[in-house]
């Protein structure tokens, strides 16, 4: 488990930025681990390092529809007709309609939102379609798997075998 911070790329090697794996130990990369799914360079949060192919499929197929939720400051105040519409699915600039997703209003400009899918830049694309634009993003949880709150940015650790069960189940 990492506590993602912005300005990294979610990917095991780049010539020209930062990755994920700069922020691993050298003694940890030996595990040759990857990250399961991606976050947006200038998104933090919760980002899951494995080497077990199988878990990460498990998590990122899109016949799962593994929850993934978000909190979010954004550049305009939710209205009810824009959590109606996330609910419905929303249209994005290319035509496809998302999966239905919740949005929820936390305090005046910031949001929490469940997606079930991981389209490019999907969140950020969703809200501009609502004529409005994220300004930060934060990955909460994956499926059953919180981030954990002691973790500082860029920090990780390994995974209880609990949380391990619990995402195997899935």
């Amino acid at each position: 488990m990492l506590h993602k911070p912005a300005g990294y790329l979610s990917a095991t090697e780049d010539q020209r930025q930062k990755t994920v794996l700069d922020l691993i130990k050298k003694q940890d990369k030996v595990l040759a681990p990857f990250p399961v799914g991606r976050l947006d360079k200038d998104t933090e949060g919760l980002l899951l390092l494995t080497n077990d192919g199988q878990l990460a499929h498990e998590l990122l197929s899109p016949k799962k529809h593994v929850d993934k939720t978000y909190i979010a400051r954004l550049a305009k105040t939710i209205s009810d007709q824009d959590v109606k519409q996330f609910a419905e699915g929303v249209m994005l600039e290319d035509g496809y309609v998302t999966r239905p997703a919740r949005l929820k209003a936390i305090k005046d400009k910031m949001v929490e939102i469940t997606i079930t899918e991981g389209k490019f830049h999907q969140i950020k694309r969703m809200f501009e379609a609502l004529d409005n634009s994220v300004l930060y993003l934060k990955r909460l949880s994956m499926g059953s798997l919180y981030l954990d709150e002691k973790l500082k940015l860029g920090e990780y650790r390994e995974l209880t075998t609990e949380e391990v069960d619990q995402l195997s189940s899935k």
